[in-house]
């Protein structure tokens, strides 16, 4: 089995927070890292500057596919921010401890 990272911006940490915690109550994640950034984009044809959540959802590649569609439906972005990073190296040991925590 291989890790799956995917990572999603959320407007606060209050929403997050929960996510989080139900995603890891279910196994379907080992941890979530949320840390508050400063995003500037542009949305409805004005460029915004506003503080969001970043939360990085450490998986395994059998329940991203289930993370990613929870994501989606939990979300409370009208479009969320759902992008997997590619993992090509983890020390045993971190990999052998997400696995037990998803399974």
């Amino acid at each position: 089995m291989k890790p799956a990272v995917v990572i999603s911006t959320y407007p606060d940490k209050k929403s997050i927070i929960k996510i989080a915690k139900m995603f890891v109550k279910n196994k379907t994640v080992a941890c979530v890292n949320i840390s508050k950034i400063s995003s500037v984009y542009s949305w409805n044809k004005k460029i915004e500057n506003t503080s969001e959540y970043i939360a990085i959802f450490k998986t395994t590649t059998k329940n991203k596919k289930l993370l990613k569609e929870k994501i989606k439906e939990t979300h409370p972005y009208d479009v969320p921010e759902i992008a997997e990073i590619d993992i090509t190296s983890i020390n045993k040991s971190y990999l052998d401890w997400l696995i037990d925590s998803t399974s």
